[in-house]
């Protein structure tokens, strides 16, 4: 499946998921068969409630961040970019168009399953260096 249809795919499910309020088992399948064991993580994540949407005030900026097993991911979901390994080995490679995290991101954010954190704007730039530069 190409990148286009993968991500088009992502969207029409989670927008019939919106509109019906819940992800049907149909759905579920679908997903799986076109993301295989990403899918089955990203849900993962998702259930863990993994998926973190950081807004700060007063600016209103906001940074999506999934918890890992290693490490908190800092994402770029306009740019659809993620800083793990799957993303650079097999995304930037075009095995694959996403990585899990920015699977889990896609959903949770269409059907708004992910825990809202505020945070002061004086925090941003320390957050910002924490996520882009982890602790091994």
């Amino acid at each position: 499946m190409d990148e286009n249809s993968e991500i088009d795919t992502l969207n029409a499910i989670c927008k019939e998921a919106k509109a019906e309020g819940k992800l049907t088992g149909k759905n579920l399948t679908k997903l799986y068969e076109i993301f295989g064991q990403r899918f089955t993580k990203a849900f993962e994540a998702l259930k863990e409630n993994r998926v973190k949407k950081y807004v700060f005030k007063p600016s209103g900026r906001i940074v999506w961040i999934v918890v890992g097993k290693e490490r908190d991911y800092l994402l770029m979901p306009e740019a659809e970019f993620c800083p793990c390994d799957d993303f650079y080995f097999r995304v930037m490679d075009r095995e694959v168009h996403l990585c899990y995290h920015l699977i889990a991101q896609k959903i949770a954010n269409i059907l708004e399953w992910y825990e809202t954190l505020e945070e002061r704007d004086e925090l941003y730039d320390s957050l910002m260096t924490e996520w882009k530069n982890p602790m091994p």
